[in-house]
């Protein structure tokens, strides 16, 4: 296909690039260009193995010494709107709050649900975040919130994804391109004695409601905001779950999306000391500062998640000041908690001081069961003046 031997070259091109810059910057003792990322980061390394993939799907467990599957748990480092722009001094805190995070967690995954690479040399930028991710050997996966790019098709979210792809321990996917979007795809989780521990589904949540699906969802025309799940999406949600139940018996499942679905605005309200629980939800932690940022029209992917009864848990993220984790009729919703600082913070939003802002990571910890806990690890540790 042309474009992938186009997209085979960009990205080599841009490494060549990034690596000349990376020599005149150690000859010169001095960074010298605003290409490259002013971040160190520790090496982390993994015991986590690829035992097979399809063109959808990659089925990891992580691996004994001795090459047999270890059965204990498996823990994730979630975070989410990093949005890493052309501040240098945000970005490389951003950066460098990341990398402690992960050198102290010590994940076996890292997942990033959107709104991360979004500066103006965002092809160059996303090889860029790739290196330092692979400079600390763990595996990670991304999926695209609605700022990567504006068109769900065009080449230059194919091309973004294909970056992102094209790294040894990325294990997002390209996906099946009849659906929506660029990067639907499974993490299939593996126990011992080749037990199914956790499935994973990651969905491009797309960006704004646009008028070619009007017709195919009748939606009104005065009906705006931001974008839904769509059917095709469901369906490969729906047959995958099925597919593996066959294949394991009953398992555990997440979902991971950048849009929350509109039932997170059922867990809780704004009052004038912001949020509040609706008592339609239990809630388990954080806070709601800012309305939720789903779409007007509901597509009905929770039914869906009920209908199957295999997913325990949404992951989203796109409100950055939101971080509540609740249970709503048996299904966790949880943001995942937001670790950038070049966009609109608790900071700027209420005066907060940034000692108690909510940057950070969200961890998962899954148990030998396929149970998982979830708690929040924020920045604000980081923050001591000897740092």
């Amino acid at each position: 296909m042309i474009r992938d031997t186009v997209a085979f070259l960009r990205h080599n091109g841009i490494k060549a690039l990034l690596a000349a810059e990376q020599a005149v910057k150690k000859a010169g003792g001095a960074k010298v260009t605003g290409n490259l990322f002013d971040c160190e980061c520790k090496y982390v390394g993994s015991d986590v193995k690829i035992i097979s993939e399809t063109g959808d799907s990659t089925f990891i467990a992580k691996m004994n010494p001795d090459g047999t599957v270890n059965g204990g748990g498996f823990k994730i480092l979630v975070t989410t709107d990093l949005h890493l722009l052309s501040d240098a001094e945000k970005r490389n805190k951003t950066l460098r709050l990341l990398c402690r995070q992960i050198a102290d967690v010590k994940p076996d995954l890292v997942i990033f649900t959107g709104d991360v690479v979004l500066t103006d040399c965002q092809q160059i930028d996303a090889i860029q975040f790739g290196n330092l991710m692979e400079k600390m050997g763990v595996y990670w996966a991304y999926i695209f919130g609605n700022h990567e790019a504006r068109e769900e098709k065009e080449f230059h979210k194919y091309f973004l994804m294909k970056n992102f792809a094209s790294f040894p321990h990325c294990l997002s996917k390209i996906g099946d391109e009849r659906l929506f979007g660029y990067g639907n795809f499974f993490i299939n989780i593996m126990g011992a004695e080749n037990k199914l521990l956790q499935s994973l589904c990651f969905l491009d949540s797309g960006r704004d409601i646009c008028d070619y699906y009007r017709a195919e969802y009748n939606i009104p025309e005065d009906m705006k905001g931001y974008d839904f799940i769509k059917r095709n999406q469901m369906y490969f949600y729906e047959n995958n779950i099925k597919s593996l139940r066959d294949k394991y018996g009953d398992f555990k499942s997440m979902l991971f999306i950048h849009i929350p679905l509109p039932e997170y605005r059922e867990v809780m309200e704004l009052d004038g000391n912001g949020g509040r629980p609706t008592g339609r939800a239990k809630v388990l932690y954080g806070h709601l500062y800012e309305e939720v940022g789903c779409s007007e029209y509901n597509s009905g992917m929770f039914d869906k998640i009920l209908e199957l009864g295999s997913t325990q848990a949404v992951f989203a993220g796109h409100d950055h000041v939101n971080d509540f984790c609740a249970e709503y009729k048996g299904v966790h919703l949880v943001y995942a908690q937001c670790g950038g600082y070049d966009q609109y913070t608790m900071g700027d939003n209420f005066g907060t001081p940034e000692k108690d802002w909510p940057q950070g990571a969200t961890i998962v910890d899954i148990g030998p069961d396929g149970s998982a806990e979830y708690r929040q690890r924020f920045n604000r540790i980081y923050l001591d003046p000897a740092d």
